[in-house]
């Protein structure tokens, strides 16, 4: 390796650190929930946390922890395979059917990841001659499996339906012979709810297929959590959902894609995610199934996570802040100096509230924020301690 590429890397890491926008990682001493023990400098302290996507509060639950713990000693420790090698378990079949039943599919396929899973989806799918097209403020993985396709890209803008129609007829006019739209069902940043009925409107005008990435609400929103084609009433007019059991689904990780059998089973044959990755651990496969069991039951801690979420968005509402508008648990509180945004998430910091500020390349220029998660973890003075917090460090920095 050259002097000159080294020097070169610490100067765009220089660079970085300059504009206000280097990313430091904080340890956690423990378990993830509402309450967490963050270990630092100054040694252990217990905050409570607003920034995982611990949706129901099932990263540590206990029926899932039994699961997973059973798991290892029934299916050992991992698969140190492929699928269609030898990496296949009777567990990952029986985790796909759960998935396949609870979202309403015929069928689903597992992947390491949900980023693995949307980057696998397009690519065997569609061809040169097909189109995509995607919500402009799609998840980074999205952007990148459409990337990896040779379809032609569309992007119209953030839930704007009439532009979706451009786009539509665009595609048409150029001869596409299959066109898909895919969006985010919650929007990760800004915690929008995607306008699914709308889009399968159109989706069924234009004979288009429609994909819906539901990582943040499978699980916690709808009926029985499953998922925004259930929250908007689209159902099963949504073709392909893709998913992760990293978040609402007990936390661990591993993703999925639940669709039509035919779907499937191209995607089984050559989607390059999933034929050259390891299969995922019979621990977490075994979790994840208890996860979902228990997530199909879990009225009790949606509504929980709801009353979280109005106490919240209510009282840094009068407190003064300025909010994306919304009804999921992700509140973003909008800063816009992504410099500003890490003095406040280290003032939070300061009075035991975890957070983290998001700003450029996360979310556009000028539109840093602390995006906000609430969780059924958190107990109703947690809610009111993060309030407390929130509004004392405002005044500090002059925010409000």
């Amino acid at each position: 390796m050259t002097p000159d590429f080294l020097s070169h890397i610490e100067g765009v890491l220089a660079g970085i650190e300059a504009d206000g926008l280097y990313k430091r990682e904080r340890l956690i001493a423990g378990t993830q929930s509402g309450r967490i023990r963050v270990r630092g400098p100054g040694g252990e302290r217990q905050m409570v946390n607003l920034c995982a996507n611990n949706y129901l509060g099932l990263a540590d639950n206990a029926e899932i922890k039994a699961a997973a713990r059973q798991a290892l000693d029934d299916y050992g420790f991992g698969m140190a395979s492929v699928r269609f090698i030898c990496g296949t378990q009777m567990l990952h079949r029986e985790l796909e059917h759960a998935v396949a039943a609870y979202l309403g599919k015929d069928d689903a396929i597992l992947f390491a990841a949900c980023f693995d899973a949307n980057g696998a989806l397009f690519e065997p799918l569609l061809g040169p001659e097909d189109a995509i097209i995607s919500d402009s403020l799609n998840h980074a993985s999205i952007i990148d499996g459409v990337r990896l396709s040779k379809a032609k890209r569309f992007r119209y803008a953030p839930g704007d339906m009439n532009d979706l129609e451009a786009q539509l007829r665009q595609a048409d006019a150029e001869g596409a012979r299959f066109r898909l739209i895919v969006t985010d069902g919650v929007f990760s940043m800004d915690g929008h709810i995607a306008r699914l009925p709308e889009i399968c409107d159109l989706a069924e005008r234009f004979g288009a297929i429609v994909a819906v990435d539901d990582c943040h609400a499978t699980g916690h929103l709808g009926d029985q959590g499953r998922g925004t084609p259930a929250l908007t009433g689209a159902g099963d007019r949504v073709d392909i959902v893709t998913g992760t059991f990293g978040k609402t689904l007990g936390g661990a990780m591993g993703g999925f894609i639940a669709a039509s059998q035919p779907i499937i089973d191209l995607l089984r044959q050559q989607a390059r995610p999933y034929l050259f990755s390891n299969s995922l651990a019979p621990a977490v496969a075994a979790g994840s199934l208890k996860a979902i069991e228990i997530a199909r039951e879990a009225d009790d801690l949606r509504a929980r996570l709801a009353r979280h979420t109005a106490r919240f968005r209510q009282g840094l509402t009068e407190a003064g802040f300025t909010l994306l508008p919304g009804e999921t648990p992700i509140i973003p509180v909008m800063l816009g100096d992504a410099v500003l945004a890490q003095r406040m998430a280290g003032a939070l910091d300061e009075r035991g509230v975890y957070v983290a500020g998001f700003f450029y390349p996360v979310v556009p220029q000028g539109r840093a924020r602390i995006r906000t998660q609430m969780s059924a973890a958190l107990t109703d003075e947690d809610v009111t301690f993060a309030i407390d917090a929130f509004k004392d460090a405002g005044r500090t920095l002059g925010i409000i």
